[in-house]
């Protein structure tokens, strides 16, 4: 038995190979260096709700289903957010970076991976209350338009409020967390404020290049999916973003040590993993 799990794990590996290919080659996604472990999980809960008896049979059906494709892709997307996630990475923000970023007459700040928009909406009201809001511009990307869709519409089930409320106040927060969404039914509606000045844009890590030249670049919990070809390949597109002086903000399981960009940059805090490039 144990031997016939190992010659389907070894199936299984090849189809999702193949499988990986397939989807670049039609399609343009490249997930070919994402993380196998990540990968093959989504792409077996893909295949149990299907009805279909193999990957061989879902890459089959991918090819020539394009609905089929873009719930594939939903799979393989990373959407775990919440606002203010790991508030003392906000905390850290208002005391080590906000400082460094007043001194700016006008900031760009590009979240990268941004799924459905939490964090960068958790970001907005700290510059707002900060009093940097108005002189920011924040790029908000990631390669699924579906979750940019909701992004934009920046609408959230009010079941998620108390605990968003609990890690605002946690993260520093100077107001009411209630100042900033209108409660309509079984919805939280963002204020219209904190959309001003951001710009929700599909953009594709793997295969896109460079998006803007800024002044922070936050990518959370995202990096952990890849390989460390990946990783480098995508930590060197930040550091060719990021002006001099620039801040990178990672998930609490993500570094740039041991990166091909690591001695360019300063670790400001290695728990929060927040970096700062060096100016010369």
């Amino acid at each position: 038995m144990r031997k016939n799990q190992e010659e389907i794990n070894e199936i299984q590996n090849i189809e999702i190979e193949l499988l990986l290919e397939a989807l670049y080659r039609r399609y343009g996604y490249d997930f070919r260096d994402y993380s196998r472990a990540h990968v093959k999980r989504r792409i077996l809960n893909r295949l149990a709700s299907s009805q279909l008896k193999t990957i061989s049979n879902l890459q089959g059906k991918m090819l020539y289903d394009k609905q089929y494709f873009e719930s594939l892709i939903r799979d393989l997307s990373i959407n775990v957010t919440e606002m203010f996630r790991d508030p003392a990475f906000y905390r850290l923000i208002r005391k080590e970076v906000i400082p460094v970023l007043k001194t700016y007459p006008f900031l760009k700040i590009w979240h990268a991976g941004c799924a459905t928009g939490e964090e960068v909406y958790s970001f907005a009201i700290i510059l707002k209350e900060e009093g940097l809001y108005n002189r920011t511009q924040i790029y908000a990307t990631d390669f699924n338009r579906d979750v940019i869709e909701t992004a934009r519409r920046g609408i959230y089930s009010i079941e998620n409020i108390k605990n968003y409320t609990a890690k605002y106040q946690k993260a520093g927060g100077k107001f009411s967390f209630s100042d900033y969404y209108l409660a309509k039914y079984d919805s939280a509606i963002l204020n219209q404020s904190l959309k001003a000045n951001i710009v929700f844009a599909e953009h594709n890590l793997v295969t896109d290049s460079v998006f803007a030249e800024v002044n922070m670049v936050v990518c959370r919990n995202v990096l952990i999916y890849f390989n460390r070809d990946l990783q480098n390949k995508v930590l060197k597109l930040f550091d060719d973003s990021l002006i001099k002086g620039g801040f990178l903000g990672l998930g609490t399981k993500e570094t740039i040590m041991f990166s091909n960009i690591a001695s360019k940059y300063t670790c400001i805090n290695p728990k929060e993993k927040i970096f700062k490039k060096k100016i010369s």
